[in-house]
């Protein structure tokens, strides 16, 4: 197979989960390489993602490692062999790359979970009020650039119709007003005919709520054909965190059931939002 020049996050994460496949067999690259009959440098191109593995070849390194876990081979075997070019694609080349990992993350994604705290999210969000928040950015981007951004936003959106997915929106979120009056009492509005889907859960957390120290719990959370391949992805000033580690993934499940707890049930958290649209 060529060398690819960018891997996206996918290839990244399968290469990732093979190369932990082999550090828990306890072998090194040059034992695995004459294992499976290829050169050391191969072994090393595979582990970070520069060429992809064929399906023979996955299930001869996997048998190599004593991998008993079959659906995880199998899960890393549709990793391998998918040739999907999902609707990000026109996008390559016009947008960062982590626009479109995300997006081909959330297209694969088993279920998604949300937790945000001074936005409404991404997947929730009104053309406006996504407008506005590409808008803020430092330099302010061009015309093109920001329709190109909105768009793939609404993309998105549109993709994850029948994905099941939870949000956890704290009131600071609902309360700021990113745009101005009408795009924020438009976004409550769409919030709430959203909330009504039968794929979608709502839940917000109040001011009110005592004792929460929970803000910095910010998470997008996409599980995966099994639970060894779920993804969390963290934004901040830096770019985008792809965060896949086990003992990490534990925290943050941990993290959203304490979140889940303390939120309001979806029906309370439903009359919440509509109160804060009537005071619009």
């Amino acid at each position: 197979m060529p060398l690819r020049s960018e891997p996206t996050a996918r290839q990244l994460r399968l290469a990732v989960e093979l190369r932990r496949l082999r550090d828990a067999a306890g072998l090194s690259a040059r034992e695995a390489a004459k294992r499976l009959a290829v050169s050391p440098p191969h072994i090393s191109q595979i582990e970070s993602g520069f060429t992809g593995v064929s399906e023979h070849r996955l299930r001869r390194l996997a048998s190599n490692y004593s991998c008993s876990d079959q659906e995880l081979i199998e899960a890393l075997v549709v990793m391998a062999t998918d040739r999907t070019r999902g609707w990000w694609e026109e996008y390559r080349q016009l947008l960062p790359a982590p626009f479109l990992d995300l997006a081909e993350l959330e297209h694969h994604a088993a279920f998604l979970r949300e937790v945000q705290f001074l936005f409404v999210p991404g997947p929730l969000q009104t053309e406006d009020y996504a407008r506005a928040v590409f808008s803020y950015r430092v330099p302010e981007p061009l015309v093109s650039e920001l329709e190109l951004r909105v768009r793939h936003r609404m993309h998105r959106k549109a993709a994850l119709v029948g994905t099941p997915y939870k949000a956890i929106i704290h009131e600071a979120a609902l309360r700021i007003m990113v745009g101005d009056r009408a795009a924020a009492r438009a976004q409550l509005a769409y919030l709430l005919d959203l909330s009504g889907a039968d794929h979608v859960t709502v839940r917000v957390i109040p001011f009110a709520l005592e004792g929460f120290a929970g803000a910095a719990s910010a998470m997008t959370y996409a599980g995966g054909a099994v639970p060894k391949l779920d993804t969390v992805v963290r934004e901040g000033p830096h770019g985008i965190a792809f965060v896949d580690s086990e003992a990490q993934l534990g925290v943050f499940r941990t993290l959203f059931h304490r979140l889940e707890a303390v939120s309001l049930d979806p029906e309370h958290s439903r009359d919440f939002i509509h109160k804060l649209a009537k005071e619009l």
